[in-house]
């Protein structure tokens, strides 16, 4: 072997070795190198699927559970030619980055969008108050705000006389997953519900019962500030009795603090209490 032959086996296996080293996904990818760069400097995983490319999810040495809700943000406004070399060097300044993941189009593109997930609820807090507008190009800015992550579907056409137990066995044969079921008991009769239940995870085009059911997302359940509930002076109560009056109701949330109900409201199931302070 000459040392021509050598020298060319040499820089094939280094070209080898380099191509090894791409995750998956980014081969070919616009600012390929940029983002080797990236995940060599933070060693997170970075994998492209189902129209979104995953950045970490979860971070080097995670040994913790998944960070709790409250934790992601959505970034907006994105240029369509800005990716994760530009955008993580901004959001780690918030906190640690659990995961990114940025949409993404066939050209290669991105689609305008993002989620950025922290491991703490402080450090999304602070992305949004510190990084709505960023200016990440001349005159390109970026919008900022909490996502609302929605993972509980509202199932209607459900028969009356199905209890808790034989709703969540049902739902279970058909969709993994499911982590509660939430039923409401009827006003009229609480040995029934009312004909519809609040269940976790992915819809399907099911039939329950020999039942045509109807599946949408749930209104996502607000995340108040702890700053605002401090002012909150009504307590909203639900699946009453229809014969529980005001005055029964007042005299067991009274009990917790006596002289601090200023007055009860009662309409058919349910009850506004009215707190002093």
């Amino acid at each position: 072997m000459t040392a021509e032959d050598s020298t060319a086996r040499m820089n094939n296996d280094s070209s080898s070795m380099q191509t090894n080293k791409i995750p998956e996904g980014l081969s070919g990818v616009p600012n390929e190198a940029a983002l080797l760069q990236l995940v060599e400097r933070t060693g997170y995983t970075m994998i492209q699927e189902n129209g979104q490319r995953k950045y970490g999810g979860p971070p080097p040495g995670w040994e913790g559970l998944h960070p709790p809700r409250g934790c992601e943000v959505f970034v907006g406004k994105i240029p369509r030619d800005v990716y994760e070399d530009e955008l993580v060097p901004v959001f780690e300044t918030a906190g640690r980055i659990y995961e990114m993941r940025l949409m993404m189009d066939f050209d290669g593109k991105n689609r305008g969008y993002a989620f950025v997930m922290y491991t703490q609820k402080y450090e999304a807090k602070r992305a949004v108050k510190e990084l709505n507008n960023y200016e990440i190009r001349p005159g390109r800015l970026l919008g900022v705000c909490c996502s609302v992550d929605n993972c509980r579907l509202f199932i209607g056409g459900i028969p009356k006389t199905k209890k808790r137990e034989e709703i969540l066995e049902e739902i279970s044969k058909v969709t993994e997953g499911v982590l509660d079921v939430i039923v409401y008991a009827s006003a009229a009769d609480k040995m029934k519900n009312r004909g519809f239940a609040f269940v976790e995870y992915e819809s399907h085009r099911i039939q329950l019962w020999g039942h045509q059911i109807a599946v949408d997302w749930a209104e996502p359940e607000i995340d108040v500030d702890e700053d605002v509930m401090e002012t909150v002076k009504i307590l909203y109560v639900r699946n009453l009795m229809i014969e529980t009056t005001e005055e029964t109701i007042k005299k067991v949330f009274g009990q917790f603090n006596p002289g601090s109900i200023e007055r009860v409201k009662k309409i058919r199931d349910y009850a506004f209490v009215h707190f002093t302070s």
